[in-house]
């Protein structure tokens, strides 16, 4: 059992209002390991209050030497505890020892620095030069400033990474942050108070808010006035609420969605089978990944043949061992997501595609939450199990006919994270990328995660960009100040 969580308000760890706590329930058996924090209205109320104060009335924004050095003691202590983030990945959310070794924990932890490398090289303030206006000359300059005080409200999938990817970069930018994690993963979000107060970060620019009640705590703090940012990682559908809740007062967001990533292996591509049997990375993390490839585009005169050697990639994969520093497949993080994607695949069944393997729950993990990795064949793109995001380790594979047809069906999509090309042909294959309406693409295995690149979608995938220059600059804002040209001597 882990000790049980904190709240970090104003430079305080504190119990929630009332003492109250709620479990946190393991994804690999269903067992409680641990108590967080359930925070209420009192406790939102009073975080938001300390990180106002902190933007309004101390050097934070300004003073980006003496910041700097606050986030890279900050980033010292984060690393040092890399075992406890790592821990958590397994334990609370679910994942295996080869998701750890990414996306989960160490990847993360191996983006701080560079992140503030960028920071402290930032050009905040640009001269660009004398303009004639009205007969008046002036000198015009453009100032970089911190936006204020950011909401940051994560997801469960991957809460390591993207709690660390919002909150160091905002407050690098010079603003303050209230981060709510996701009730399913509170002890990741704690974890980031916990070593913030062991590290010495001034009082108020980060607090922590665990809450068992997302929506109304959620609601609450994007409706809140002196919230001047809202960074949201989450579900299509949320993202649309928090848009119109901001749009009363014209606040500031980020949106990372959905998805429903196509992959397209061209007729070219030169080692078919390798290639294809790569679609079983979908059960990477029990495929509970926004920018995971769900869809994949085969030629019609191959699709027999894909469809048998994804069959046997399947069928070959170990998952279930929390231990393993080998399996890239897991538990799903709840029940109720579990129940989710099996009604998904009952949905496809129902629509006419072919279960190939897979579908059900694994008879001998009858604790836990799995799903075993689940394939589908003769798919169409009008097949709700080809439009919707699942959420789950369930691949459906779509014949095409040509490039053309091949484009078609991938932007045939609500959303537009990302996507793939195989191609032996490069000149091929980047045409093909220059027609996807996606905001990442993969070119034969090309990896565009990566702390200085951009993530974000088109579409109903989400606005704004987390990571890179672009993420960056999603914090600040941009004044430009003119004065009078001085008169020649």
């Amino acid at each position: 059992m882990y000790p049980n969580t904190k709240l970090l308000i104003d430079g305080e760890l504190r119990d929630a209002e009332n003492c109250a706590t709620y479990p946190d329930i393991s994804p690999w058996n269903g067992s409680e390991i641990g108590h967080a924090a359930d925070g209420g209205m009192e406790d939102l109320q009073e975080g938001i209050a300390a990180a106002r104060r902190a933007f309004d009335d101390t050097d934070w924004p300004t003073d980006h030497t003496k910041r700097i050095a606050s986030l890279r003691q900050y980033a010292d202590v984060l690393k040092a505890n890399r075992q406890r983030f790592a821990d958590l990945a397994r334990d609370e959310v679910g994942a295996p020892g080869a998701t750890v070794f990414s996306a989960a924990c160490d990847a993360p932890l191996g983006m701080i620095d560079g992140w503030l490398d960028f920071a402290e090289g930032y050009e905040w303030e640009q001269d660009i030069g004398t303009a004639e206006m009205f007969g008046f000359k002036s000198r015009r300059k453009v100032w970089k400033e911190a936006v204020g005080v950011v909401a940051a409200i994560t997801p469960w999938n991957v809460p390591n990474q993207i709690n660390i990817a919002k909150v160091l970069p905002a407050l690098a930018a010079g603003c303050t942050v209230v981060l709510k994690p996701a009730p399913e993963t509170p002890m990741c979000g704690a974890l980031l108070g916990e070593l913030a107060v062991e590290a010495g970060l001034p009082a108020g620019v980060l607090n922590v808010v665990t809450s068992a009640d997302a929506a109304t705590i959620g609601a609450a703090l994007v409706a809140d006035p002196r919230i001047d940012a809202i960074s949201f990682t989450g579900s299509t559908a949320t993202g649309k609420t928090i848009m119109a809740s901001a749009s009363q007062r014209v606040a500031k967001v980020f949106l990372e969605l959905g998805g429903k990533s196509a992959s397209i292996i061209l007729d070219d591509v030169e080692d078919f089978a390798k290639t294809v049997a790569g679609g079983a990375m979908v059960c990477f993390h029990a495929g509970q990944g926004c920018a995971t490839i769900t869809r994949l585009l085969v030629p019609r005169t191959r699709h027999d043949e894909a469809v048998a050697i994804l069959k046997q990639a399947f069928e070959s994969i170990e998952y279930g061992d929390p231990s393993s520093p080998m399996q890239i497949m897991g538990s799903l993080i709840s029940e109720q997501q579990q129940q989710r994607v099996l009604e998904y695949i009952a949905i496809g069944k129902q629509e006419g595609a072919t279960l190939v393997t897979g579908g059900g729950i694994p008879a001998d993990k009858a604790e836990g939450f799995f799903v075993e990795p689940t394939l589908f064949a003769n798919v169409t793109n009008d097949m709700r199990i080809a439009r919707e995001e699942i959420f789950g380790p369930v691949l459906v594979v779509i014949p095409y006919d040509d490039d053309v047809d091949a484009v078609r069906i991938a932007n045939d999509s609500d959303y537009g994270l990302s996507g793939a090309v195989h191609s032996s042909n490069m000149e091929r294959a980047l045409a093909i990328a220059r027609r996807i309406r996606t905001g990442t693409f993969s070119i034969n295995g090309g990896m565009w995660y990566a702390g200085d690149a951009p993530f974000g979608g088109y579409k109903q995938s989400g606005i704004g960009r987390e990571s890179g220059a672009e993420g960056f600059e999603e914090y600040l804002e941009t004044k430009c100040v003119a004065m009078p040209e001085p008169s020649p001597a």
